[in-house]
């Protein structure tokens, strides 16, 4: 797809997002009104679904509210018109590829008063008593939105018969500079603010989703990338205990979802951060008189551009891969995953995986890999030998193994699966997996996602991101990721159905799937996902064991 079309067909997919009042009103009728703690609320209905937009959750966080743990909001009267998104947090740009452009990290305007959710319900009565599924949206921990046209839960909610719920919330330096150790004061609660705003949002759930026909205990959270870190970090977060029942950790990193930083490695993010700005403990209160825009350039070194993704480091200067949750001790414990799964969470069910090709460079459209794939022997050894650091015959055996198991994969193909098994993206998943199983107290379910995308000559393939459509089934809505192929229909139809399944009962299981058991130590159950999807133990084991081996060598 070239730029022009996929470019027209996000402002075709993304333009209702923000469009005026009287515009949603010619396309949808007014919805039920419920009352919520701070004032009632009208919505859309449309397609059977209720849609809620840009409910608030917390007050703004500017001003003295900056870097500060959130506050509730303030009540409001009469009726509050819900159907328009609210602000996305400050952030800086990332490019993408045109394939996704903004879809992942949404549009908009952007504002500290982004303290806001959306929810979707195809039956917003008290009486429903539905499953909530929250997602938290991707971007790692320093961009994206709830509003993404990918997190749309209108499907899910009409065909899958669950309560969604998106939410937005502070990010990068905004929502998890160190504070509290680096200037103390006024800041000694400065910590996590992005995660404590959402354990707010899962206390907004538990109090109000029951007018929304919701059940509140019966909450899953879920999330993808930087959301299946924030997913995964709740875990080791006391404030968050018993505000959520379930939990699907999607494609994510170790460094933000098996561990958290330490806090000597966020004081020092802090500190660099704050040398940018010109912030010491003698005059803090320049940290609320910068602007948006200020905090957002500092971050990035002055380019208001952020970069970098999973195994692609981010250009120099730019801090923001740096600013990330912390275990300082009060509101972040212990690690989640490291060196067990917390037991604040032991008796939460848990699914968790990832895609075969998550390696692709989705978040560089000047990548070589663009401009054209590794086509010979030659090319794909030079990049095993220097990706994993082995000498040219171990890189010759690990080859020749990927060929055995994948004997109608092009070179392409096999350099992509390499990159894609030795990725943090997939070594979180097996981590959590394993750790949450020899905890014994609540199972946890495997999936590998393997359906490639014949968008860009097949370019895409399963890469990261690309589960996001069938997870939501709503693939016709991001057909420029997708393509149009018949295919993609019962495949959303049977993952949606999944993740509706273990929201509703802790188990993924349903009729249109063959049996997919709950994960071991020794049997490893993986649920792969594509046209066919099948049950396979420990899917490429030899693979695994020889990139294990591999990472375990002292360097």
């Amino acid at each position: 797809m070239n730029r022009r079309r996929f470019l027209h067909l996000t402002a075709a997919s993304t333009s209702a997002l923000f469009l005026p009042r009287h515009t949603f009103a010619q396309a949808a009728t007014t919805g039920p009104v419920v009352t919520t703690a701070s004032g009632r609320l009208r919505s859309l209905l449309q397609g059977g679904v209720a849609t809620f937009k840009g409910i608030p959750y917390g007050a703004p966080t500017a001003g003295a509210n900056r870097f500060m743990p959130p506050v509730k909001p303030q009540p409001w009267t009469g009726v509050r018109d819900a159907i328009v998104y609210g602000p996305r947090s400050p952030q800086p740009s990332r490019p993408m590829i045109p394939e996704i452009g903004d879809a992942l990290v949404g549009t908009g305007p952007m504002s500290e008063d982004c303290l806001t959710l959306n929810v979707w319900s195809g039956s917003a009565t008290p009486t429903a008593n539905r499953p909530v599924m929250v997602w938290f949206h991707g971007g790692g921990q320093r961009t994206g939105s709830g509003n993404s046209p990918l997190y749309d839960g209108a499907a899910l909610a009409r065909k899958h018969g669950v309560v969604v719920v998106t939410v937005n919330h502070r990010l990068n330096a905004f929502g998890n500079l160190y504070l509290a150790e680096a200037l103390g004061g006024r800041y000694a609660q400065s910590a996590n603010m992005s995660l404590l705003d959402l354990v707010q949002a899962l206390e907004w759930v538990r109090d109000n989703i029951t007018g929304f026909g919701g059940n509140p205990r019966n909450v899953t959270v879920f999330g993808q990338s930087g959301g299946g870190g924030k997913t995964a970090l709740l875990q080791a977060m006391p404030a968050a205990k018993g505000l959520f029942h379930r939990a699907i950790i999607m494609a994510t990193l170790a460094d933000t979802a098996i561990t958290a930083l330490e806090p000597h490695e966020a004081v020092e993010a802090t500190e660099l951060f704050l040398a940018r700005i010109g912030v010491t403990k003698a005059n803090p209160e320049r940290l609320q008189q910068l602007t948006q825009e200020e905090i957002v350039a500092a971050l990035t070194g002055g380019s208001g551009r952020a970069g970098g993704q999973a195994g692609i480091a981010a250009p120099t200067g730019d801090l923001s891969l740096r600013i990330v949750p912390v275990k300082d001790g009060r509101t972040i414990t212990i690690h989640p995953f490291d060196p067990v799964a917390s037991p604040l969470t032991a008796d939460v069910p848990m699914m968790c995986g990832s895609n075969e090709t998550e390696g692709v460079p989705y978040g560089d459209p000047d990548d070589a890999f663009w401009k054209g794939e590794i086509t010979t022997d030659e090319a794909l050894r030079a990049q095993v030998t220097r990706t994993l650091r082995v000498d040219d015959a171990e890189a010759t055996r690990l080859v020749a193994l990927y060929r055995k198991n994948r004997p109608n994969y092009s070179t392409a193909d096999i350099a992509l699966a390499i990159a894609g098994d030795n990725s943090a993206l997939r070594t979180s998943a097996y981590t959590i997996a394993e750790r949450k199983f020899a905890q014994g107290r609540a199972p946890v379910f495997m999936y590998l996602f393997q359906w490639k995308s014949p968008v860009n000559n097949g370019k895409l393939r399963s890469m990261h991101t690309m589960e996001l459509p069938f997870v939501f089934d709503h693939v016709d809505d991001v057909s420029f990721m997708t393509g149009t192929g018949a295919d993609r229909y019962p495949l959303a139809e049977k993952m949606a159905a999944a993740w509706a399944a273990f929201a509703r009962n802790g188990n993924p299981n349903h009729d249109g799937l063959p049996r997919w058991p709950a994960f071991t130590a020794g049997e490893r159950a993986t649920m792969v996902f594509n046209n066919e999807s099948r049950v396979v133990n420990d899917p490429y084991r030899e693979e695994r064991l020889a990139l294990q081996a591999l990472r375990a060598r002292p360097r």
